[in-house]
C-alpha cells in the first residue's frame, strides 16, 4: 500500500516530494490562526449535530478533543508539523489521534477553502476591535497634550514656510481628526469582515443539509456570504484592512516627521523623553528620535503589504487558488506593525515636552500676521485684492528695513494706506491673530477648547 502522507494522497501514485512539502506548507505562519480555527470548528461541529449529520456522541468527542487541543496550543505544548502542511490539517490530525474516527467526521460539509476564509475573518474581526481601542488610547493622549497647550503658539506652515500663527493644541488636534477617520474606517470595514463564508465548502456549497444561519449566530457574524464562489475566493476584506492600516500608518508617519523636525535644534519646539531616543556610537552629544524615525519607515512595509495583496488578487480566476496562501503573511505583518506602532506612540505622546517660548519666537517671525493686516484693511472697506497688494508692499518695506510688521511706526504704516489707525497693532500680535480665528474649526483658544471638549465626549462613546 502506498504511503498516505496527505489527506488526498489516494489520488496519487507517489508521495509528495519533501521539498514540495516544505515549499507549499503554511503552518509556520498560519498557526497563529489556530484558536480561530478551533472556534470555527466547534461551531461547525455543533451545527452538524443539530442537523443530525453527526451523532451527539461524536459531537461530544469532537468538542472535548478540540478543547484539549486548544489548551495545548495556549500552553505552547502543541507540536506543529510541516508535513501536515497547514493549521487545519495539523489540528485535524491531532484530533483524530485523540478521539479516533469521530475526528474524521469534523470536516463533513466544509473545505479548507471556506475554513481558512472563516479563520481569517474571525482573526481580523478581533484585531480590528483591538486596533480601534488602541487608536482611541492614542487619541486620548493627544487630547491630553493639546489641553495643556491651548495657549502655546507656534508658526503654522505651508510649503514648509511660515504662514500664520496657530496654537500647538490646534496642530495636535489635527492628528486627532486623522486618527478619528482611521478609527471609523476600521469600524466600517469590520462590517465587511464580519460575513460568514463557512458552508461554501470548496466552491459550490455542499449536499449536506447544513444550517449556515446557526453557525453565523454562534460565531457572531453579522451576515452570510450569498455566493459560494465569491465566499471562498474573496480577499477584499483583507485588502481593505491593509488599506486602512496603510492610511493610519501614513498619518503616524506624518506626525513622526513633524516630531523629528520639531525636536531638531533648528526648531527646538519639543523634547521627547530619553527612553524613546537613542544616542550615537561616535558622537556623544546626539539624542536621536529613533521611535518616530522607525515608525516613519515602517509605513513602507505596510504600504508594501497592501500592494502585495492587490497584486496577488489582480488576475485570479474564480474560485480558490493556491496563490491565496500568500495572503496571510502580509496581513499578519501589517497587524503586528500597526499594533506595535500604536502602542508605543500612545506612550510617547505622553512624554512630549513643549518649548512654548521657542515656538512663540518663531510664530512672531516671517511676517506671520500679514494676512491679519490684510483682513484689517478689508474690514476698513478696502477690497481684498487691493489690501493684499498694500500688505505685500508693507512686507517688502519691512524686509528692507529689517523690521517686523508690529515694529513699523504708525506714520509709516499710513503711507501705505490712510485707513490704518492705532488699533492695527491689536491685530499684528500672535495672540491677537490666533484669537481672531474664532469660528468652528478655527485656531482660537475658545474654539480649540470647544474642540477638545467635544473630543473628550466622543472618546467616551462607543462606536456603534
Amino acid at each position: 500500500m502506498k504511503e498516505q502522507n496527505k489527506k488526498w494522497s489516494g489520488r496519487f501514485d507517489e508521495p509528495v516530494d519533501k521539498l514540495v512539502q516544505i515549499f507549499t506548507a503554511s503552518v509556520d505562519f498560519d498557526q497563529r490562526l489556530a484558536l480561530y480555527d478551533i472556534q470555527g470548528s466547534l461551531a461547525h461541529a455543533e451545527m452538524l449535530k443539530k442537523q443530525k449529520i453527526i451523532s451527539a456522541t461524536d459531537f461530544k468527542k469532537i468538542d472535548q478533543g478540540l478543547k484539549k487541543i486548544s489548551e495545548q496550543i495556549m500552553l505552547g505544548k502543541f507540536k506543529w508539523s510541516v508535513s501536515d502542511e497547514d493549521v487545519h490539517l495539523n489540528i485535524e490530525k491531532k484530533l483524530t489521534q485523540l478521539i479516533g474516527d469521530a475526528g474524521k467526521k469534523l470536516h463533513t460539509g466544509r473545505s479548507r477553502n471556506d475554513q481558512i476564509a472563516t479563520d481569517l475573518r474571525l482573526f481580523l474581526r478581533d484585531i480590528t476591535d483591538e486596533i480601534i481601542l488602541k487608536i482611541t488610547k492614542l487619541q486620548k493622549n493627544i487630547v491630553s497634550l493639546a489641553k495643556k497647550n491651548i495657549n502655546s503658539y507656534m508658526p503654522g506652515l505651508t510649503h514648509l514656510q511660515i504662514a500664520q500663527p496657530i496654537s500647538f493644541a490646534h496642530h495636535m488636534m489635527a492628528y486627532y481628526e486623522m486618527l478619528d477617520r482611521d478609527k471609523n474606517r476600521f469600524f466600517d470595514g469590520r462590517k465587511r469582515i464580519n460575513q460568514l463564508p463557512l458552508g461554501s465548502a470548496a466552491l459550490a456549497g455542499t449536499t449536506y443539509p447544513i444550517d449556515r444561519k446557526f453557525v453565523a449566530k454562534k460565531l457572531k457574524f453579522e451576515g452570510i456570504s450569498m455566493n459560494s464562489l465569491d465566499a471562498v475566493s474573496d480577499r477584499d476584506f483583507a485588502i481593505e484592512f491593509c488599506f486602512n492600516a496603510s492610511m493610519m500608518m501614513t498619518h503616524l508617519s506624518r506626525l513622526s516627521e513633524e516630531l523629528i523636525m520639531w525636536m531638531s535644534p533648528f526648531f527646538n519646539f519639543i523634547d521627547i523623553a530619553d527612553k524613546f531616543c537613542t544616542g550615537s556610537s561616535i558622537m556623544p552629544q546626539k539624542k536621536n528620535p529613533d521611535v518616530p524615525e522607525l515608525i516613519r519607515g515602517k509605513v513602507a512595509r505596510v504600504n508594501g503589504n497592501l500592494l502585495s495583496l492587490l497584486t496577488l488578487m489582480k488576475s485570479q480566476p474564480l474560485a480558490y487558488n493556491k496563490d491565496n496562501q500568500e495572503d496571510k503573511e502580509p496581513v499578519l505583518d501589517s497587524v503586528d506593525t500597526v499594533i506595535g506602532s500604536l502602542e508605543i506612540y500612545a506612550d510617547l505622546v505622553r512624554h512630549i515636552t513643549v518649548n512654548k517660548k521657542q515656538m512663540l519666537h518663531y510664530a512672531e517671525e516671517g511676517f506671520s500676521t500679514a494676512t491679519d493686516l490684510a483682513d484689517y484693511l478689508v474690514k476698513k472697506g478696502v477690497p481684498f485684492r487691493t489690501s493684499h497688494e498694500i500688505v505685500a508692499n508693507l512686507v517688502n518695506h519691512a524686509v528692507k528695513n529689517d523690521l517686523s510688521l508690529h515694529e513699523i511706526e504708525l506714520a509709516d504704516l499710513k503711507k501705505f494706506s490712510s485707513v490704518i489707525q492705532k488699533d492695527v497693532y491689536d491685530f499684528l500680535t500672535v495672540e491677537g491673530s490666533v484669537a481672531a480665528r474664532s469660528h468652528i474649526g478655527g485656531t482660537s483658544p475658545k474654539q480649540v477648547t470647544k474642540a477638545i471638549s467635544l473630543a473628550e465626549i466622543q472618546l467616551k462613546k462607543k462606536l456603534r
